[in-house]
């Protein structure tokens, strides 16, 4: 059976191991001068805390997380 989040259905719950990553995160981009976007760090931290990629159009907001954090994205040219 696929699990709700890759149905359409209830959104996922933000829970603490997602806050503490989120933490690291932001702290990391400040340390190398690249502070990225709230929205984009939080994200990035709940794929990573699942160890799911992440799928999307915008390739250039999220190829600091790949390249420092290990986030796996699937772009839109993927397969």
């Amino acid at each position: 059976m696929p699990k709700p989040e890759l149905t359409g259905g209830p959104p996922q719950r933000i829970y603490r191991l997602d806050e503490l990553r989120w933490g690291e995160l932001q702290a990391r981009t400040e340390r190398r001068g690249r502070a990225r976007p709230v929205n984009d760090t939080w994200i990035a931290a709940c794929c990573l805390v699942r160890d799911l990629p992440l799928a999307t159009f915008n390739l250039k907001d999220f190829e600091d997380f790949a390249e420092y954090d290990g986030l796996r994205i699937i772009g839109v040219n993927e397969r």
